[in-house]
């Protein structure tokens, strides 16, 4: 496999597999070709949209995020905080929502970026970026959202989300780990973190990972074509996980369940039930490990999130894949484990 730098018939070759993947990115956010760019994953998109524009600036100023983000984005505010930034964390109510008059209030004339998840990936909340970013966009902030957890689990409406930057993560999206990408609105002048050869038009140095990237392209179309049809059948599923449960587990609490979420993803509290053996069976995976399945009398969204106070319960991140005989399966086993370790 050639390199796309490179003039030679190989390399001739990989370009076109590099340019027809960035068509079918650019093509699903409605945005040119060279606003997308082509990273390791989400991690380090994420961290180019916040340190790039932080250092399109000549002095500190003002920038915000939520308590509930992923660790990439959480540490890199840290890290921006260190430098002399103001940093505001803004709390989520209690079905884990940024409510926009929080961001409204908070905004000042030094804010410069805000950055807002779109879905929460332990909650499977839905954050209000639509309104967020109208404000961001009044306002004269950037607005940056990670959309790791939601894309090809809400349609994404480039005509009524006013973003200047998105992070996605192939993986997450059925296709291959490490490889992702930050997709820009309008060009800006970006401080590469990286720097080299000038790949990614000089935001991104490196050798391109021309089959992590031309596999991010396929499964962005795929989900171009078939989002629809799989957000219903993963709400249908996950409402049946969760209908399944509430009528058969004493003591089952739904975190945000009249919240707006994405159909994959339930954050579930059982009375009387062993966080470790959710864990050991492979039903919940622990806190602060990307999941909740401790036992205790509250367990964290993450560590820096909101508290969801559930007297001797442990708790179950479960994520509903699109596969349904292997759905199936997997909500029959979790109830007969719960069953099996259920407390009267």
């Amino acid at each position: 496999m050639g390199n796309p730098a490179s003039v030679h018939s190989f390399g001739r070759a990989a370009r076109q597999g590099l340019d027809y993947a960035r068509r079918q990115v650019a093509d699903f956010f409605a945005v040119h070709e060279s606003l997308v760019c082509f990273t390791s994953g989400a991690t380090e998109a994420n961290n180019l949209a916040i340190f790039g524009c932080a250092g399109m600036r000549n002095q500190p100023g003002h920038v915000i995020t939520s308590a509930i983000e992923h660790p990439s984005v959480l540490e890199a505010f840290r890290s921006l905080e260190q430098q002399g930034h103001e940093v505001s964390f803004l709390d989520v109510d209690a079905a884990g929502r940024v409510h926009p008059e929080t961001l409204r209030k908070i905004l000042k004339k030094e804010t410069f970026f805000v950055s807002i998840m779109h879905a929460n990936n332990e909650t499977g909340v839905i954050q209000p970026i639509a309104e967020l970013g109208r404000i961001c966009r009044e306002h004269g902030a950037l607005f940056h959202t990670d959309a790791v957890q939601s894309m090809g689990r809400i349609p994404w409406d480039h005509a009524t989300f006013p973003v200047d930057m998105v992070s996605i993560s192939a993986h997450k999206m059925g296709g291959p780990k490490g490889v992702g990408a930050l997709i820009m609105e309008r060009s800006l002048p970006l401080k590469p973190m990286l720097v080299g050869g000038g790949q990614e038009r000089g935001r991104r140095a490196g050798t391109q990972n021309l089959p992590g990237i031309v596999g991010l392209g396929a499964v962005t179309q795929w989900i171009a074509d078939h989002q629809m049809e799989e957000i219903k059948a993963m709400k249908r599923l996950r409402d049946h996980m969760e209908d399944e449960l509430s009528a058969t587990v004493p003591g089952l609490v739904i975190f945000s369940k009249n919240a707006a979420r994405i159909p994959n993803t339930s954050l579930l509290g059982i009375e009387g039930v062993h966080g470790e053996t959710l864990v050991m069976n492979g039903i919940a995976r622990p806190c602060g490990h990307g999941g909740c399945g401790r036992v205790g009398n509250e367990c964290r969204a993450n560590q820096h999130g909101v508290e969801y106070p559930i007297v001797g319960a442990g708790t179950i991140y479960s994520t509903i894949h699109t596969h349904c005989g292997r759905v199936a399966s997997s909500v029959a086993l979790a109830k007969n484990i719960i069953f099996l370790n259920l407390k009267y």
